[in-house]
């Protein structure tokens, strides 16, 4: 399965965006999703998750600002980000947490191919 981000983009200090991530097949409404930003050391930290009843995680930076949700009808889970501050730049990747395609094969993370995210103050 491939991940397919879109939404980023460049903005002002205070604005917003709204990021989606769409697989390019099957529905993993029942799977842990989320976005994560990739780090300059080429990690990818928590930005936000939502499993797969709904609940959603995230990091103590974006709480209050950034909501994660899923769209069932497009098959999607965005991203909305508000009151974005400059340090909120970076490439923001599109995750689907402990997937196997069969019974056989092994659980594992798939990653998007990111969108990057620019503030600027």
């Amino acid at each position: 399965v491939q991940l397919v981000e879109s939404g980023g983009g460049r903005v002002q200090a205070g604005g917003s965006l709204r990021l989606s991530c769409a697989p390019s097949r099957g529905r993993f409404s029942r799977n842990t999703m989320g976005w994560y930003r990739q780090t300059p050391g080429n990690q990818r930290e928590l930005v936000a998750e939502i499993t797969g009843s709904g609940n959603a995680i995230y990091a103590d930076s974006v709480r209050g600002r950034f909501t994660i949700s899923r769209d069932y009808a497009k098959n999607t889970v965005d991203l909305q980000m508000n009151s974005l501050k400059p340090e909120d730049s970076g490439v923001y990747v599109c995750g689907l947490r402990s997937w196997a395609p069969t019974v056989e094969a092994p659980l594992r993370d798939y990653w998007g191919q990111g969108t990057q995210v620019t503030v600027s103050s």
